[in-house]
């Protein structure tokens, strides 16, 4: 029984998801609002369990030792909360400058550690076989679509063209990849509400 009030209500929902195809209408204005309510509540739990009561209280004290070092993050979070206070509002500014910053230097370390080192190491190839002949030509054609010094003229023109050339069929791979997993998207939909819901297919 709840599993089929469970289906009629994600019917409901996805039919109502779908109905802003046609207009913008309360059925669609309520499954958002519903969508995001339980998002956020989704999420606050998720902090809750994942990192303030293992990290931060269940850390405090350990084998009857008191960390005092984990009050100054509990500080810092707690000004954040000071953002909802107009009169003490500019407290919450300290908070989030060191929360940007700290953030700006481990996504700069993860960005130089994650995705350029290793895109370096994978551009660096020997010249052995097409593959890598093919390879090397996109990246230093590519690179050198964005070099401004120098006017794009005579041989560097040729060079520089082809470089677009080979970064517009990255975007439409790209754009092919997120059109593809829309329709997949769109495929699960509809395959739910035909077989779970209308039992239309087996």
């Amino acid at each position: 029984m709840l599993q089929l009030i469970g289906i009629w209500i994600a019917a409901f929902l996805t039919l109502s998801i779908y109905s802003f195809l046609y207009k913008d209408n309360p059925f669609y204005k309520l499954a958002e609002h519903l969508y995001v309510g339980m998002s956020a509540g989704y999420y606050v739990i998720l902090v809750w369990s994942s990192d303030v009561k293992p990290m931060l209280i269940d850390r405090f004290i350990t084998n009857g030792t008191v960390h005092w070092m984990l009050l100054f993050p509990a500080i810092l979070s707690a000004l954040m909360l000071c953002r909802f206070i107009p009169q003490i509002a500019w407290i919450s500014r300290w908070a989030i400058a060191f929360t940007i910053g700290m953030g700006a230097g481990i996504g700069l370390t993860m960005a130089l550690q994650g995705y350029i080192i290793p895109q370096l190491q994978a551009s660096i190839r020997p010249l052995n076989s097409a593959n890598n002949i093919i390879l090397v030509v996109c990246v230093l054609t590519t690179l050198s679509y964005f070099y401004f010094s120098v006017e794009h003229k005579g041989p560097l023109k040729g060079v520089t063209r082809l470089g677009m050339i080979f970064i517009m069929v990255a975007l439409g791979a790209s754009f092919g990849y997120t059109v593809m997993a829309r329709l997949s998207l769109l495929i699960g939909r509809v395959y739910f509400l035909l077989h779970d819901w209308l039992h239309l297919i087996k």
